[in-house]
């Protein structure tokens, strides 16, 4: 199917067809996500220093053929945390997009806001969502940024006000950040464009346990854990 028939579907669904079009939007979603946050290169689209591609190299790529314009503006548009960015190249006008964090490849200038104490904005504790399988690990040696650039956190629960991302909604445990106790440690924060706290952490990337507030079990029933 070619792109433009492809588009024509989109616009003309109807209920029948709405759960074959959502799954086709989850795949797209899935391919932009690992394209612009670790695979690029390795897929031969050009990345700029501040992340982004431009869409019709995206949509000329083989895995992308099946999807057009509206499809990609269609799942930018509608992802419920708000992953990507969408905009016009100042000089030449072609259309680019960028994943907004989450990148394991190094990204110059993704636009991040250092986060200041003395904000509105600033929040005292951070919460990093994960699963009661690695508390053991996560209690003892720390939070780690793994192969991604940052520790991902959020300001609240998912579904709390302003809240749309930081953590996965199947998370099973909470830890609760220190932010300012590891601001005044040197430790830098910084706010996304779609509301995700980040740090790079430590010099080792991590977050180590002396950071920790609290914790806390979330299901099957929540319950405070013990940080000793």
């Amino acid at each position: 199917m070619d792109r433009q028939s492809h588009g024509r579907g989109r616009r003309d669904r109807r209920g029948g067809n709405r759960g074959k079009e959502d799954s086709s939007d989850v795949r797209l979603s899935k391919s932009m996500t690992y394209v612009l946050r670790h695979g690029a290169s390795k897929m031969g689209l050009h990345m700029n220093p501040d992340g982004f591609i431009f869409v019709d190299d995206l949509l000329s790529h083989p895995q992308f053929r099946s999807f057009s314009l509206e499809d990609v503006k269609s799942v930018v548009a509608n992802n419920d945390k708000q992953r990507f960015k969408l905009r016009s190249h100042p000089e030449t006008g072609r259309l680019q997009i960028r994943a907004n964090q989450g990148h394991s490849v190094q990204v110059a200038d993704l636009e991040l806001r250092a986060v200041d104490p003395e904000a509105p904005d600033f929040t005292q504790e951070a919460i990093h969502g994960s699963y009661l399988t690695h508390w053991a690990a996560i209690r003892s040696q720390g939070l780690s940024r793994m192969g991604r650039t940052h520790i991902h956190l959020a300001s609240g629960l998912p579904g709390e006000q302003g809240v749309i991302s930081g953590m996965r909604k199947n998370c099973d445990l909470v830890i609760y950040i220190d932010v300012l106790k590891a601001i005044s440690d040197g430790i830098p924060f910084f706010w996304s464009e779609n509301g995700v706290l980040l740090t790079p952490g430590d010099s080792e990337g991590k977050l180590a346990p002396c950071y920790f507030s609290r914790a806390m079990q979330l299901k099957p029933s929540q319950c405070e854990l013990t940080l000793e």
